[in-house]
């Protein structure tokens, strides 16, 4: 049952390392209780994908900075959703297939990535979201993002 809200995807985006900006894909693979095939945040733990809005870059680009989706290592970039008026514990449907429950809120940022040494800010640790994979498959630009009920 929808609760609130639905969005798309924008970009998905891969890094084989962290603390590198994420590269668009297109389309990418998430794995249950995993994360992304081939990125290098996916383990068994509770941030297995990043979350970011294109609002939220927006913001950095109103400020004077040349960034992009992928540029602050969000795994999917999204739009038309407010992902921080989300609560913990929210199932997102993504697509035909996934489902993602999200686990944190922000983050602290204990060592600072490529975009903070370029803008001296960075809107990922304010308002970014994680989440963990509940039920996997491929997911691509342009799939709608559902907000579901908290079951």
């Amino acid at each position: 049952m929808i609760l609130s809200g639905k969005g798309k995807v924008v970009s998905v985006n891969i890094s084989a390392r962290k603390s590198v900006k994420k590269k668009p894909v297109g389309q990418g693979c998430l794995v249950a209780g995993q994360g992304f095939e081939g990125d290098a945040h996916a383990a068994g733990w509770h941030r297995q994908v990043s979350l970011l809005a294109l609002e939220s870059i927006e913001k950095m680009r109103k400020m004077g900075f040349n960034v992009n989706p992928g540029d602050f290592a969000e795994n999917i970039t999204t739009q038309g959703l407010d992902l921080l008026s989300l609560p913990l514990g929210t199932r997102l449907k993504v697509g035909e297939e996934v489902l993602l429950e999200i686990s944190q809120i922000g983050k602290v940022c204990h060592t600072k990535c490529a975009i903070y040494y370029q803008a001296g800010d960075c809107v990922m640790p304010r308002e970014g979201i994680f989440a963990r994979v509940l039920q996997g498959g491929n997911v691509k630009v342009g799939d709608e993002i559902k907000v579901l009920k908290k079951e």
